[in-house]
């Protein structure tokens, strides 16, 4: 894959000239202005709030050695970022065996392969299935964070679901400034009453940044989506670490008549799916933006989120 330059310099027709025919005076080089660095940002003191975490990784969930090439390993990749912000930022002693999230920089070609090995150990031990569940993301983390445990580390996990919490996007304001998220939405088609709206599968990312008020019914989150890499699809792609991006999405506040389908017990005889499902009105943020236009409608369900402290003394 050939990688986009970070800097472009170009050579005026007057400066060629000059360095030919010129008098023999040293140029000076051409100022270059760098790229922003990350600022990071902690105002949750409300009534707005504006929270932004820097130093998280953007790592590629299509990879070679992963089932199907990793076309469902968008939670073990969008954990691995949260686990690359603790082991690179905080400095904890997250991994696995002797392998060190801390040690390992997924922009490094070098350790392509090892970061995609444990990619799939996170798959492992969440219960990867086709698919993987936030709950079991959960486990993984545990897992993961348990050389830090180890030497006096604290560590905390846990869930909010946008159907129970009275201030999702304020609750993930407070959350995301302790750490990065993840973040799961639902794509919703059409049920079968009209109005309704069916799950048809689901997707998980990274949540970078987010601003918004407190109480409010609209947030801005800036993710970094294992799925959409900048490259998905142009020459190795499946071996090659795609330039990291943050993507820019809305979330507003939605309350969806939601129909649930009987799902087949495939140890009976009867299909059960042919029972008639159920409906139920909840509340779901839906997610707009740029990258995420489709055939379905994006719904955010539940986030987890994720702290760790070093050891006191």
């Amino acid at each position: 894959m050939f990688r986009k330059a970070s800097t472009l310099i170009i050579a005026t027709a007057a400066t060629a000239a000059a360095a030919v025919s010129g008098p023999a005076t040293a140029l000076a080089d051409p100022v270059i202005t760098p790229p922003p660095a990350c600022v990071k940002l902690s105002d949750v003191t409300g009534p707005d709030f504006d929270v932004k975490q820097c130093g998280v990784s953007d790592v590629d969930q299509f990879r070679a050695g992963l089932e199907n090439n990793g076309n469902a390993y968008c939670g073990p990749a969008s954990l691995y970022n949260v686990l690359h912000y603790w082991g690179h930022v905080k400095k904890a002693p997250v991994g696995w065996v002797t392998t060190r999230v801390g040690n390992l920089d997924p922009l490094d070609q070098a350790d392509y392969n090892v970061i995609t090995n444990s990619i799939g150990r996170i798959g492992v031990d969440s219960k990867y299935d086709g698919g993987t569940k936030l709950s079991n993301l959960q486990t993984a983390f545990t897992i993961a964070t348990k050389p830090a445990r180890d030497v006096g580390w604290s560590t905390g996990v846990g869930n909010v679901s946008t159907a129970t919490s009275p201030d999702f996007s304020g609750e993930l304001a407070k959350r995301l400034n302790q750490g990065p998220l993840q973040i799961a939405y639902g794509r919703y088609k059409a049920g079968p009453e009209s109005g309704s709206l069916q799950r048809s599968g689901g997707h998980i990312v990274t949540v970078v940044a987010a601003k918004g008020s407190f109480n409010g019914n609209t947030v801005q989150l800036k993710l970094s989506d294992p799925g959409r890499a900048g490259d998905h699809g142009v020459g190795d792609y499946l071996k090659n670490q795609s330039d990291y991006q943050l993507l820019d999405v809305t979330l507003t506040k939605k309350s969806i008549k939601e129909y649930i389908p009987v799902t087949d017990n495939e140890e009976t005889a009867e299909d059960e799916s042919l029972q008639p499902g159920t409906y139920r009105t909840v509340t779901r943020w839906e997610l707009t933006g740029p990258q995420y236009i489709g055939s379905t409608r994006q719904m955010i369900e539940n986030f987890n989120w994720f702290v760790m402290a070093p050891p006191v003394g």
